[in-house]
C-alpha cells in the first residue's frame, strides 16, 4: 500500500484540516472567528487537496507502494503556494493580478499551473494531460491561428496569471463546484462505503430480487444503480460490484460476456440517476445557474427508463433461455436486511428530500454524512470505531483529492477559450456550418460528444461541450436544460460503446469475456441513452418542460416504447414467448415509432405492435397444432 506510516499520516492531517476549513466555510459557522474570502477559500482547497493527490497518486508506476522524495516536495510546494495565495487573496481580486502582478505572485502562479498539469498527469492519464497542457499553452500562439481558432494572444507571464490568478481558469466553474457544493456529496460516497452501506445494498437487492427470474441480473443492477447513483464514478462501480454480481450472474446461467455487459451497463446509469448523478451534474447546474434539484428532477424520467429497459432486457433474456433466480440459500431476509441497514435508505430519502424538496444543496450532504456516522456509532454490527474515522477521513481525502487534481487541470481549458474568446467564436461557427440545421446540429453534437467522451472522464468531457457546444445548441432554439443534458447522455455513452467502452472492458476483465463483445451487448441493454437525447430536444416534456398532458403522453409513450424496444432485442414477447428475427425487428419498428412523441407515429407503431403480436400467436398455434 502506497498509503501508509508518514504519508497516510500526512494525507490524515491534511484532510481533517480542509474539512474542517470546507465545513466552516460552506456552512457559515466561523467557529475560528476567520472568515475566508472566496477565491482564498478555493486557494487553500485547490493547494491541499493537490498535496494529498500527490502523495495519493504515484507519479511513474514503480512508485505505486511508495512514496519518493519529489512528492513530499511537490505536495509541499502546493500547501505552501494555496496558503500564500490565500494570504493574498484580497490583493489579487482589488489590484488586479490576474492582469499585472509583482513578482512573487507571479511566480506563485505559474508554481500553481505546474502543479495542475503534473496532477492531472497522475490523476486523469495522459489523454488529458496533452489536451491540459494543449490548451494551458493556446494563448501564447492563439493570434497566429486561422479562422475560429484564433484568439487574443498573451504573453507568458500574462498567461500563467490569467490561469492561476484569474476567476476563469484553474479555480473557475468546476473546481468551485467541487469545493462549495461535491465535496460533501463525496463524504457522503465514502461513509456509506465505510460503514457497510455497499454491503446492504447488496443484500438488500438480493432480498428483492434475488429468487425471481434471472434474479442475479437483476439484483446487479438495481445494486449498482443505488451505488452509482451515490458515487457517479461509473469505472470503479463497475470494478467494485462487479466482483460479486457477474460471477453470481454467471452460476445462474447468463453469458460471461452478458453478465458483464449488464454490470456495465448498470453502473454506467449511475453517472445519469438522481439524486446525486456525479460531478457533471452539479457542474452543470453551475453553468445555468439554477438550483441543483430541478436538474435532478429533470433527469428523473430518462433515468428511470434506461434502468427500466435494462431490468426487462434482463428478465427476457432469462424467460428465453429458461433461467431461474439465485437459491433460497444465496438470498437473505428482506425484513433482517432492512432492520439491520434501513439508516442506508433513511440517509439516502432524507438527503433527497433536503436537496431537491427544501433546495438546501450544501446541508443536504453534510446532514447525510452526519446522519450515517452517527447511526454507525450507535449500531452493534459495523460499529463506528478509530479505524473506520480513519479510513473514512483518508479515503475522503483521495476523492476529493482525484477530483481536485482532474477539475484544475481541466481548468485549463475553460480558462483558455474565455481568456481569448474562442470559445465563443467557435460556437458561432458552428451555428453558421450548420446552417440553421437542428438536426445537423445534433448529429454534429453527438458526434463530437461521443469522440470526446472517449477515455476522458464524463465531467471533463462535459465541462469542454458545455462552453463550445451548447451555446450553439441554445442559439438554434433548444431549452438550455435540454442542450446540457444532451451533451452529459451522449458523453456518457462512450463508456459502454465500442472501441474505448471503459465500463464494457473494466467489466470484461473481471471474468476474461471479450470486451468487444461485452461492448456489443452493452449497446443494446443501454440503448435508451441512443435515442433519449434526441427525443427530449424533440418534445422536452420527458424532462418535465410542458404541460401535463404532455408530460403524461410522453411518460407513458416512452414507457410502452421502452418496453416493445427490450422485447424486440431479446427476441421474447411477453405473453407469447420466442419469435422469430423478423417479428423481433417488426416489434423493434413499433417501439421506436411509439417513443416518438406524436400521436400520428403512435398510431403507427401500436398498429405494427399488434402485428408482431398476432405474427406470434399464429406462428405459436401452427407449431402447436403440428405437434
Amino acid at each position: 500500500m502506497r498509503l501508509q506510516g508518514a504519508p497516510r499520516l500526512a494525507v490524515l492531517v491534511t484532510t481533517a484540516a480542509l474539512l474542517a476549513v470546507t465545513i466552516d466555510h460552506t456552512m457559515s459557522l466561523r467557529l475560528a472567528g476567520i472568515v475566508l474570502i472566496e477565491n482564498a477559500y478555493y486557494y487553500l482547497i485547490t493547494g491541499g487537496f493537490l498535496a494529498v493527490a500527490f502523495l495519493a497518486f504515484p507519479a511513474r508506476p514503480a512508485d505505486r507502494q511508495r512514496v519518493g522524495w519529489y512528492d513530499w516536495v511537490l505536495a509541499a510546494v502546493a500547501v505552501a503556494t494555496g496558503i500564500y495565495l490565500a494570504a493574498h487573496g484580497t490583493e489579487i481580486t482589488t489590484q488586479g493580478w490576474d492582469l499585472a502582478a509583482p513578482p512573487l505572485p507571479t511566480a506563485a502562479a505559474a508554481a500553481v499551473c505546474i502543479l495542475a498539469l503534473e496532477g492531472i498527469r497522475r490523476v486523469g492519464g495522459t489523454l488529458l494531460f496533452v489536451m491540459a497542457a494543449v490548451f494551458a499553452c493556446y494563448p501564447l500562439f492563439a493570434g497566429h491561428l486561422p479562422g475560429i481558432f484564433w484568439g487574443v494572444e498573451l504573453g507568458a507571464a500574462e498567461t500563467v496569471r490569467a490561469h492561476a490568478l484569474g476567476q476563469e481558469s484553474i479555480i473557475g466553474i468546476p473546481l468551485r463546484t467541487v469545493a462549495d457544493l461535491l465535496i460533501g456529496y463525496l463524504l457522503f460516497g465514502v461513509a456509506l462505503v465505510v460503514t457497510g452501506g455497499a454491503d446492504f445494498f447488496m443484500d438488500f437487492a438480493n432480498a428483492l430480487m434475488g429468487r425471481t427470474r434471472g434474479g442475479a441480473a437483476k439484483v446487479a443492477v438495481v445494486s449498482s444503480g443505488l451505488q452509482g447513483m451515490l458515487s457517479g464514478s461509473v469505472v470503479s462501480n463497475v470494478i467494485t460490484s462487479g466482483v460479486m454480481t457477474i460471477p453470481a450472474m454467471q452460476r445462474t446461467g447468463y453469458k460471461p460476456a452478458y453478465a458483464a455487459a449488464v454490470e456495465a451497463v448498470a453502473s454506467t446509469g449511475g453517472a445519469i440517476m438522481p439524486p446525486v448523478m456525479g460531478a457533471a451534474a452539479f457542474i452543470m447546474a453551475s453553468f445555468l445557474n439554477m438550483p441543483y434539484g430541478e436538474i435532478a428532477l429533470a433527469a428523473a424520467a430518462p433515468a428511470i427508463l434506461y434502468y427500466l429497459a435494462l431490468l426487462l432486457q434482463s428478465d427476457l433474456y432469462a424467460a428465453r433461455h429458461g433461467l431461474v433466480g439465485l437459491s433460497r440459500a444465496e438470498v437473505p431476509s428482506l425484513w433482517a436486511t432492512l432492520k439491520d441497514g434501513w439508516v442506508f435508505l433513511f440517509a439516502i430519502v432524507a438527503m433527497a428530500y433536503l436537496l431537491i424538496g427544501m433546495q438546501l444543496e450544501v446541508l443536504a450532504a453534510f446532514a447525510a454524512t452526519g446522519l450515517l456516522l452517527v447511526a454507525a456509532l450507535l449500531r452493534r454490527r459495523n460499529r463506528l470505531n478509530w479505524a473506520m474515522i480513519e479510513a473514512f477521513i483518508v479515503e475522503s481525502g483521495v476523492a476529493v483529492g482525484q477530483l481536485v487534481a482532474i477539475l484544475a487541470g481541466i481548468g485549463f481549458i475553460v480558462g483558455a477559450l474565455s481568456i481569448t474568446g474562442v470559445g465563443t467564436a467557435f460556437s458561432r461557427e458552428l451555428v453558421q456550418y450548420a446552417a440553421g440545421s437542428v438536426p445537423l446540429l445534433l448529429v454534429l453534437g453527438a458526434i463530437t460528444s461521443f469522440i470526446l467522451g472517449m477515455g476522458m472522464t464524463v465531467s471533463s468531457c462535459y465541462i469542454f461541450l458545455a462552453i463550445v457546444l451548447a451555446p450553439a445548441l441554445v442559439q438554434a432554439g433548444i431549452q438550455p436544460l435540454v442542450a446540457h443534458l444532451f451533451i452529459l447522455y451522449y458523453g456518457t455513452l462512450s463508456f459502454i460503446t465500442p472501441p474505448v467502452a471503459l465500463a464494457a472492458i473494466s467489466a470484461a476483465a473481471i471474468n476474461n469475456s471479450n470486451a468487444m463483445m461485452v461492448g456489443f451487448y452493452s449497446m443494446r441493454l443501454g440503448v435508451v441513452l441512443f435515442f433519449v437525447p434526441f427525443l427530449i430536444v424533440i418534445d422536452p416534456a420527458l424532462v418535465l418542460i410542458g404541460t401535463p398532458q404532455e408530460i403524461l403522453f410522453q411518460m407513458v409513450n416512452a414507457t410502452a416504447g421502452v418496453s416493445l424496444l427490450a422485447m424486440g432485442f431479446e427476441a421474447y414477447l411477453y405473453g407469447v414467448g420466442r419469435v422469430s428475427r423478423p417479428v423481433a425487428a417488426l416489434t423493434i419498428a413499433a417501439g421506436a415509432l411509439v417513443v416518438f412523441p406524436t400521436w400520428q407515429t403512435t398510431a403507427v407503431g401500436i398498429v405494427l405492435a399488434l402485428a408482431a403480436y398476432g405474427l406470434a400467436i399464429g406462428a405459436r398455434r401452427r407449431l402447436a397444432e403440428a405437434a
